[in-house]
């Protein structure tokens, strides 16, 4: 498994992690997305998909199992994907500490993790425009703060492999990311 790569996004809420995340899928690379396990959780507890029941069920989840609860339960379906013959998959949403450490011990430099960085005006602008679950800008500072705050988001930012500002157009960040990709023998 030495030469299979899981590409891990992090970056705030409206950063832009999706557009790359998307775009590689679009590629043909398989997707293991943590907010997935949210979601689930949500439609398992027959739960309304909003802002405040994906905030509840993140920080109950990360109560209940500990920080690295995403990490532990999506790093099956990443081996799972590399079993199949993937050398790459791509991971969407990266949040804690605690999560960054645990792909590293597991995957070491073979987790890539790129931050999609934006200013917060911008990111919260988008997040009044987008079609999936919007939020308000109040909403979108409630939910950078407590991403900082309650899951330790910063240091996986902090700490990433490569960067790419997303203050322009999505052809921009492609451009960014193909090159990069190219760079490290993805595409």
């Amino acid at each position: 498994m030495q030469d299979k790569k899981a590409i891990v996004f992090v970056g705030m809420p409206g950063s832009g992690k999706s557009v790359c995340v998307k775009y590689l899928t679009s590629k043909g690379l398989p997707l293991a997305y943590l907010g997935g396990i949210t979601l689930d959780e949500i439609k398992r507890r027959g739960l309304e998909d909003n802002e405040t029941n994906e905030k509840l069920v993140r920080e109950e989840l990360r109560a209940q199992e500990g920080a690295g609860v995403y990490a532990n339960r999506i790093v099956s379906q990443i081996e799972k994907y590399f079993s199949a013959g993937n050398d790459y998959v791509v991971v969407d949403g990266l949040y804690s500490w605690t999560e960054y450490k645990i792909f590293k011990e597991k995957f070491g430099d073979n987790a890539i993790i790129i931050a999609v960085v934006a200013p917060r005006g911008l990111r919260h602008q988008r997040f009044t425009t987008r079609e999936v679950r919007p939020l308000t800008v109040a909403e979108a500072n409630e939910r950078d703060y407590a991403e900082i705050e309650n899951i330790e988001k910063g240091g996986t930012i902090a700490n990433a492999d490569y960067f790419f500002c997303n203050d322009s157009n999505i052809d921009v960040i492609k451009s960014s990311l193909e090159s990069l990709l190219k760079e490290l023998g993805v595409l």
